[in-house]
Formats: C-alpha cells, structure tokens, sequence
C-alpha cells in the first residue's frame, strides 16, 4: 500500500494574534511543524501543540525562521553558516523542550519561508543547518524540498531526509517553488490542489504554469495552515488520497524507522 505523510504549518499566532485553526488541522494531518518563535509562535503556543501533537499520535518537527516577526519569515536575510547553525540549534532545542515535558521526542525538522527557499539551493547555507542537525541529534528527520541541493546534502551526510511536495504551490521547470511574488506563485482552486496532490502521490510528476511535467518525490505533502480554506483543503485531500489506497502516516512510518 502506497502511503504519504501530510503536513502543516502550524503555531504561527504570536501572543494575542492568532493565525489558522491549529487545533482542527492537527486532527486532519499526520505531521506538523511549530514556529518556534523567531518568526512566529511562543513559548505558550508551543506548550499546548507539543501536547497536543503527543494525545493525537501526530509527529512533531520544528518549524525553524529567521528571526523576521515583522515580514513571517518570508524577507530575504544573508546570513553565515555560523549563524544559520545557531539560529537551528536554538529553534529546535526549543521546542524539544515542551516536547520532553511530556515524555515526547521531535520528530522532525522543517525551515520555514525564506530560509527554506535559501538553504533548498544555497550549499554553504543548506551544509549549516544539517550539520547543526546531525551535531543535535543524527535521528531528527529533515524535511526539505524534494530533489534540492539540501535534500542532496542531507543524504550525502547520511542523514534522514524526506521529501516535500507542495499542492498549493506552483514550481519553476528547475523543481524550485515560483516566488510568492509571482502573481501563479498560489493555487487557490482547491479542485487543482486535490489534483496536484494525487499526480505527485500516485505518478511522481506535478505540472508547471507553462505545462511542463517534471518528476517529484513526495513523501510528504504540504497544506500551509496560513492560507484561506487551509482546513477544508486537508480534509479534502485526506480523503482523495484514502480513496485512492494511499495511507495517511507520519514520516517516521513512510520513511520505514517506526512501525
């Protein structure tokens, strides 16, 4: 049987603010990934995922930013290998923090916006945070853009690495995701997402703008839990994939490291 991971950007409130419905969405996917702080999230709101992750059996990964509350994480920032090592230490030490609390291990991690889209084709960027990774703890799964120079790296390090698809998300004939500033960077037809999501699960292709197929490995599919309709876009594409034979599991499970 075939099976596939879905995850969400969760925890990105901040204080008073709250963004997306993270208790709903954590019972319709199998992995989420929490802000730790740095460009959104909290310490109260990482407290209460963390345990709620643990009561529902979904793997937890950090969400690790640059610390941007002002632009989520989604400005451009140059930083140096010291700095993007330090910046994944202090962000996943955090939340494994709470996650121990309650007896919990992370399971993954993800970077989030500009630093994600950074470190998927920077070598010097994508070498920092896995080696941050493995001096933190070799076992952490990394999720990172299928095929990028960081998923390369990571399995030339040995390191657990998963691939993550986007339904939401149109790519470049390269694999890299289109700028959000590109006015097709969104999929905002949840028909179209469903679509994309069952092409990559069940063919390993996805299509670009111009209608170039080009081949994807998935063993992860995005739904960011930001966006309009986030919620009903999850269920609709649980579903789909159920219909379809396709297995709803944490990555742990996908990647065969747990049973």
């Amino acid at each position: 049987m075939k099976s596939v991971d879905l995850n969400s950007d969760i925890g990105e409130g901040f204080g008073v603010y709250t963004m997306g419905d993270d208790g709903a969405i954590l019972r319709c996917v199998s992995s989420v990934n929490v802000a730790c702080g740095w460009h959104a999230g909290d310490a109260l709101i990482m407290h209460d995922l963390a345990q709620q992750a643990k009561a529902l059996g979904v793997g937890l990964g950090a969400h690790v930013g640059y610390p941007d509350l002002l632009g989520f994480g989604r400005r451009t920032m140059q930083i140096s290998p010291k700095e993007a090592r330090c910046y994944t230490l202090y962000q996943v030490g955090a939340l494994e923090a709470f996650a121990q609390s309650y007896g919990f291990s992370l399971q993954h991690v993800k970077l989030h916006g500009s630093f994600y889209n950074q470190a998927s084709h920077h070598l010097e960027l994508a070498q920092a945070v896995l080696e941050a990774i493995q001096a933190y703890n070799p076992n952490l799964i990394v999720l990172t853009l299928a095929q990028s120079t960081m998923s390369q790296e990571g399995q030339k390090m040995g390191l657990k690495i998963a691939q993550e698809a986007f339904i939401d998300r149109h790519y470049q004939a390269n694999g890299q995701l289109l700028p959000r500033s590109h006015p097709k960077a969104l999929i905002h037809d949840p028909q179209e997402a469903i679509d994309r999501a069952l092409k990559m699960v069940l063919k390993q292709k996805v299509s670009t703008p111009e209608g170039v197929e080009i081949e994807i490995k998935a063993d992860s599919l995005c739904v960011h839990g930001d966006t309009p309709c986030a919620l009903e876009l999850a269920k609709q594409v649980r579903h789909a994939l159920e219909i379809q034979g396709v297995c709803i599991q944490p990555l742990v499970r996908v990647l065969g490291l747990s049973h």
